[in-house]
């Protein structure tokens, strides 16, 4: 079974990154089982500083959710060699229960593909008496095929030269239809085995299980004739004998579809039904050979857990969210438009910060926090109600995080000023790093709007930043897919933002939600920290009545 994934929002900040860790570890403790922290996105500044001071390893980056070939339970089938016998071929394929099976190489890649529907073209198609040497047949796999054994011969050489032929008639006609190197079918008559042998047959297969004298081994080693005996009367043995011809003579090597097991499956589902072949093989990253998949396998994909934290908007999650199964969401935000197959826990509550619900959750299950978590879950806390200025933030917020900090053996005022250093260094950072370091999409009334903030105790270097962004937006609107583009410029000592803005009608929008006069492109909006809770309703309200 797969483990679940504990994921937060994409351009995650340190409240998404550090309630996905903290969470997955309290849900591991409660059930046993597998709960993974990921991330949509890279970590910023902050996030990065915070993980490295508490000693936590990155969480793993998750692009896309949308189910891969890895997800399918497609058949871990083995290959065959290239040199087996079709008749062993096709008791493999039928211990295995598959109608094809890949040839592979010594490596373990593909050389080729044999299907039941190709050996029944091989033995419905008039052969010849030659298709054993066309093939370079192994005298190892005609004794096999034969039931028999070599009793003269390297069972690696191959029958590469001359015919099949039944010796039925008597020693003297022989020679009118025998061949050098030809392989004679015979029984136990020492003439006409002698008679084959200087004709200079290649092969002599002698049926019935007939004893060969010595007489007849020392002159077939020493014509270079291989001698087999085989338990099967003449009849059988001309019947059988073709079954020893390689897989590789036949198999299939041009064209032969294969997928990589990191290839979407919508896509491979695509590709299949343009094709009428009921299996394909699975590769891995290096092209080894991993299984065989059908049309029937794609269609029970095991969807992959997910829990969301510190979101529940479809615009701002992972990739491929819709095809996985969200089973809950732990968030303060609004409530939006995540959708699920069935009822899930959802616990959402109007506080500052995610890592408060989920520290309260720690304590209401009983269950101990170590430093390292209260430390993670007391940053989250400082980052997102920038130490307790944010309009967002409650007393309970300020109440947990000040007990977490005790557990962590932090002190908040200082260690939040570090914090904050750490991550607004952004003069370091061109425009497009510091637009998407904390940016979110919107909707409303048809209107797309992404809304960005950056935070700095310093104001030169938000001033410094500001000269940078608003060129770099009006230049990335066009093709941004979005109609309006805003970026808060959040000074934290101050308690104050400056909103800078691009897009049509957007001064309109800007001066009716916050009843102030802007420039062409900025405001300054004193007392004004949140972006959730003091600046996305009343541009979304402003953009509703326009």
């Amino acid at each position: 079974m797969k483990s679940t994934i504990v994921i937060g929002h994409k351009n995650p900040d340190t409240d998404s990154i550090c309630s996905a860790i903290c969470y997955a570890e309290l849900k591991s403790k409660m059930t046993g089982e597998e709960y993974v922290p990921c991330r949509a996105g890279e970590l910023n500044s902050e996030t990065q500083f915070v993980l490295e001071h508490f000693g936590v390893d990155v969480p793993e980056l998750v692009e896309s959710l949308e189910p891969t070939i890895s997800d399918v339970q497609f058949r871990e089938t083995g290959g065959i060699d290239p040199q087996i016998s079709l008749k062993r071929a096709w008791e493999h394929m039928h211990d295995h229960d598959t109608q094809t099976v890949p040839i592979l190489t010594k490596r373990g890649k593909i050389k080729g593909i044999l299907t039941y529907g190709d050996q029944a073209r091989f033995y419905m198609e008039d052969q010849g008496s030659n298709a054993l040497s066309k093939a370079k047949t192994p005298y190892g796999n005609i004794a096999d095929t034969l039931q028999g054994e070599i009793v003269v011969g390297d069972p690696d050489a191959c029958f590469s030269k001359g015919k099949v032929v039944v010796a039925a008639a008597n020693p003297d006609v022989m020679e009118e239809y025998i061949e050098e190197n030809d392989l004679v079918l015979l029984g136990n008559r020492y003439e006409s085995q002698l008679c084959a042998i200087e004709l200079k047959a290649g092969c002599i297969v002698i049926g019935l299980g007939a004893k060969v004298s010595r007489t007849i081994k020392k002159i077939a080693e020493e014509s270079g004739c291989t001698v087999i005996v085989s338990p099967l009367d003449t009849y059988t043995c001309a019947k059988l004998i073709n079954q020893a011809v390689p897989v590789k003579h036949i198999m299939r090597k041009d064209n032969i579809i294969t997928f990589d097991q990191n290839e979407l499956v919508a896509d491979v589902k695509s590709a299949v039904a343009k094709h009428r072949i009921r299996y394909f093989p699975i590769l891995d990253d290096d092209n080894h050979y991993l299984g065989m998949i059908s049309q029937r396998n794609l269609l029970n994909v095991e969807r992959q857990k997910v829990i969301l934290v510190d979101h529940n908007e479809k615009g701002q999650a992972v990739d491929g969210i819709r095809s996985s199964e969200v089973i809950e969401v732990i968030d303060h935000h609004r409530i939006d438009s995540i959708e699920t197959m069935n009822p899930i826990y959802f616990r959402n509550q109007p506080l500052g910060c995610t890592a408060t619900i989920i520290a309260m959750m720690y304590n209401e299950n009983n269950q101990s926090i170590s430093p390292t978590i209260a430390g993670l879950l007391c940053s989250a806390i400082i980052s997102d109600t920038l130490m307790f200025r944010s309009p967002t933030c409650t007393p309970i917020d300020e109440s947990v995080a000040r007990q977490l900090a005790q557990t962590a053996g932090i002190d908040i005022e200082k260690y939040a000023t570090a914090m904050f250093n750490a991550g607004s260094k952004l003069g370091r950072k061109t425009a497009d790093e510091i637009f998407h370091i904390d940016c979110k999409q919107f909707k409303a009334e048809g209107t797309s709007l992404t809304i960005s903030q950056v935070t700095s105790v310093s104001a030169k270097e938000l001033e410094k930043v500001k000269t940078k962004m608003l060129p770099y937006m009006e230049n990335l609107l066009p093709n941004s897919g979005m109609d309006m583009l805003f970026i808060m410029l959040t000074n934290i000592i101050e308690e104050s933002t400056e909103l800078l803005f691009v897009g049509a009608n957007t001064k309109s929008v800007v001066q009716l939600a916050f009843d102030a006069e802007p420039s062409e492109s900025s405001v300054v909006l004193k007392g004004v920290v949140s972006r959730k809770k003091q600046v996305i309703a009343p541009l979304i309200n402003a953009i509703e009545t326009l």
